[in-house]
């Protein structure tokens, strides 16, 4: 494997802090190396903020919620979000290929999805704020009763490393959209698109101090969580994060908007089109070398079909190219970093250890070059295994056979998760009826990834709390103030 001249004409960034509209070091000075997963090499240094950044941060949030921006009018702050999906757009091949550099991901990938969907975050909800109403009630000819909508004030904002630039504007484009301003702590593992979008919002017209970046380790994002001053946190991560995060919070009261980790399960009926489950199947077990919350990892399909859904599953997955993730012909790039590559290695060696059956994959490449894993398929483990109770967060997953819709529907709901789920099946009657009864807060019919922005977004159980997208996004990032105008 080799780096393709491309990745040569790209210059990575040194990751500084932006507050009240500029880039800042850390008043320690105190610094960390960025990596890039695909190659081992530095990109760069990334600011290591603490406290007295948090605070500054805030501070500056708190004197622009009174400022320009609180009183600006919902149709120039919707022009102020479209231009941000605007200069997303104009800058596309920058932004991908430093999500690429940073995540590992294909550039590809980068392209068409992470960074396209990022502007149209931005682009949705630039409308969506200028359309929705409130709720307004006439008691007969006593009194008029209606709501006012009010931006909850100074957010967190904390996010993953495996969808950097596409999750944080899911959450910065709605709280902007409300009146909200913001300090976000992106991954300190992806942290050069984050540090870019801050001076793109500048630049399209968004008032000091509205949005401000911290970057940092777990130490950074805890100021964030038990600020006094901070009146919400939207978090995406792992779920032992997101309990740590409820703690910090409680003793202010915070808004609490969680999307947490899945196990999520993808059902196979014997009379589900199979050459369109199958290439479906493919992008939900390893788009983004299975780094991503939605990911189908546990695999049922109907016995009747089992072996005949093994046997083409395995072709198509042996054809997908691990590699060089500039190189448009790769599928599979490297895993995000040397931490989460031996997660997901120590995973097959449990496997192994579970009687579990490589049916494709199981190994590491390029050991000298990068953080890179097979795709990989396991059959054999039974529904206690860890392999298929625990999310792994990789290339890597098991296939189970069932025989029947309440045996396979006991297993599928047998998880502390409950984020997403798919059923295939040519069935109508039996894809409402087995969908209702999935303990998942999306449910996939015949498709994968699939989104209206306007739908609820979020999991139940130990995968979340709270529902993000659409009408759901503006309830969390506005408190409602009820009027009563006695007649």
């Amino acid at each position: 494997m080799h780096v393709t001249g491309t990745a040569a004409e790209i210059k990575p960034i040194n990751c500084n802090h932006y507050i009240n509209g500029k880039y800042v070091e850390s008043f320690s000075g105190e610094t960390f190396l960025n990596i890039n997963p695909a190659t081992k090499e530095v990109l760069g240094t990334v600011q290591v903020g603490g406290k007295e950044e948090v605070d500054l941060a805030v501070k500056a949030a708190r004197k622009a919620l009174k400022g320009e921006w609180g009183s600006m009018p919902t149709k120039k702050r919707s022009q102020i979000l479209r231009k941000i999906g605007d200069l997303i757009l104009e800058r596309l091949p920058e932004l991908a290929a430093l999500e690429t550099l940073d995540t590992g991901k294909p550039l590809w990938l980068s392209k068409s999805v992470d960074i396209d969907r990022a502007a149209n975050n931005f682009h949705f909800f630039a409308d969506y704020m200028t359309a929705i109403g409130n709720e307004s009630y006439q008691q007969d000819d006593i009194a008029i009763h209606y709501s006012v909508r009010k931006p909850v004030g100074v957010v967190g904002l904390i996010n993953p490393w495996n969808l950097p630039l596409l999750l944080l504007t899911w959450k910065l484009a709605p709280a902007l959209a409300a009146g909200n301003t913001v300090v976000m702590k992106p991954s300190e593992i992806t942290p050069m698109t984050a540090t870019v979008l801050a001076q793109i919002c500048t630049d399209a017209g968004v008032p000091e101090g509205v949005v401000n970046l911290v970057h940092g380790m777990g130490e950074t994002g805890a100021a964030i969580t038990s600020h006094e001053d901070v009146d919400a946190i939207a978090f995406t991560g792992e779920t032992v994060t997101g309990s740590t995060i409820m703690k910090a919070a409680a003793p202010t009261l915070k808004k609490l908007s969680f999307e947490l980790g899945g196990k999520n399960p993808n059902v196979i009926f014997a009379d589900a089109d199979l050459k369109e489950t199958i290439e479906t199947t493919l992008k939900s077990s390893f788009i983004n070398q299975g780094e991503v919350c939605l990911c189908g990892s546990r695999i049922y399909v109907e016995r009747p079909i089992y072996d005949e859904f093994l046997e083409r599953f395995a072709s198509k997955a042996k054809e997908m190219k691990v590699g060089d993730p500039f190189d448009p012909d790769t599928k599979v790039g490297a895993m995000v970093s040397e931490e989460h590559y031996n997660k997901v290695v120590s995973y097959l060696d449990i496997a192994k250890e579970e009687g579990g059956n490589f049916l494709v994959g199981g190994n590491t490449l390029y050991e000298d070059k990068g953080y890179y894993i097979e795709p990989t398929i396991i059959t054999g483990l039974g529904k206690n295994s860890r392999c298929v109770r625990e999310e792994i967060f990789g290339p890597v997953v098991t296939v189970i056979p069932f025989d029947s819709e309440e045996e396979v529907l006991e297993q599928v709901n047998d998880t502390h998760y409950g984020l997403s789920a798919s059923v295939w099946t040519s069935n109508v009657k039996r894809a409402v009826r087995f969908s209702a009864q999935i303990e998942a807060g999306m449910v996939w019919v015949n498709t994968w990834f699939l989104r209206d922005l306007r739908t609820p977004f979020g999991g139940m159980k130990h995968s979340g709390l709270g529902r993000e997208g659409g009408a759901h996004s503006m309830d969390f990032y506005t408190e409602l103030t009820n009027v009563t105008l006695k007649l």
